[in-house]
């Protein structure tokens, strides 16, 4: 199950086997109570041909395989790109009406380019790299103005979409959390009645049918919807967090290493923003 949406767009979905990384078998270990429910011995599409089926993950005979390394390399390069960009839309764009409708333009060529990725089979770092430049000018834009009303906002939600990423991270690593079919299925069911709630509201506000943002205003309903957002931030960082994992465990090609530092980066922009509106929130009733 691989959503077309670029936020929900996971390596790791795959229409035979659930979830199952790079669309490959649980790792070793999962033999028995294997919790995919399904065959613990899927095919490893990365291994040898000629290898046995059922038997542990083989490494592809090229060295040109995906590391740990690769992963943080271009996760650098993505988010550094965006923090460039975020940083210039800062100190070149005033805060203004004209700003506004530039970061707002931005966004959506942002949003082009990531589905564009999406609907690729291979990865492209071109498109990858836009994608980040162009989120950057949003960001910054959005960041000054968030600052301008609410001095430090931009700082701390900068704190907090780390403290956020790390605790995840350690959760993960700590074994209470384990990415399955079922926690992705639940989680994905979840987080796409949330965008539709979200789209909806939207339109109600659009319309002038809800009056103050809706669910999204600056009170405590906000807050709520606020902090909903991020714990969805938060599971999608355990589906990169696995995606990242099973690549390397099967061998995955290095290019596979973009699409693992295109999902992390659309994740944490997804927390960051959030973050940003919650601290607005807390601020706002001081």
């Amino acid at each position: 199950m691989r959503s077309s949406n670029p936020v929900f767009s996971r390596r790791g979905f795959s229409r035979d086997n659930g979830y199952a990384g790079f669309n490959t078998a649980p790792q070793a270990g999962y033999a028995q109570g294997n919790p995919y429910g399904q065959n613990p011995y899927a095919q490893n599409p990365y291994a040898q041909q000629g290898v046995q089926q059922g038997a542990p993950p083989q490494a592809p005979a090229t060295t040109d395989r995906m590391t740990m390394d690769d992963v943080v390399m271009r996760s650098a390069l993505t988010l550094g790109t965006v923090a460039v960009g975020a940083v210039l839309a800062w100190a070149l764009l005033p805060v203004s009406t004209t700003s506004y409708h530039l970061a707002v333009g931005a966004a959506i060529i942002a949003m082009v380019l990531a589905l564009v990725q999406s609907f690729k089979r291979t990865a492209s770092p071109a498109l990858i790299l836009g994608y980040a430049a162009f989120e950057g000018v949003f960001l910054g834009v959005i960041s000054e103005m968030y600052n301008s009303r609410w001095s430090g906002a931009p700082f701390q939600a900068v704190l907090g979409t780390m403290a956020v990423s790390a605790a995840t991270l350690l959760i993960y690593k700590a074994g209470w959390i384990r990415v399955t079919a079922r926690y992705a299925r639940i989680g994905m069911a979840i987080a796409i009645a949330f965008v539709l709630v979200m789209v909806v509201n939207l339109l109600l506000v659009a319309f002038g049918v809800a009056e103050n943002g809706g669910l999204r205003s600056f009170g405590p309903l906000g807050a709520i919807v606020g902090i909903i957002a991020i714990v969805l931030g938060a599971f999608f960082l355990t589906l990169d967090f696995k995606q990242i994992e099973d690549g390397i465990a099967y061998g995955a090609p290095r290019s596979e290493s973009w699409l693992a530092a295109f999902g992390l980066t659309m994740t944490l922009v997804w927390i960051y923003v959030e973050m940003l509106r919650l601290v607005a929130i807390f601020s706002s009733n001081d």
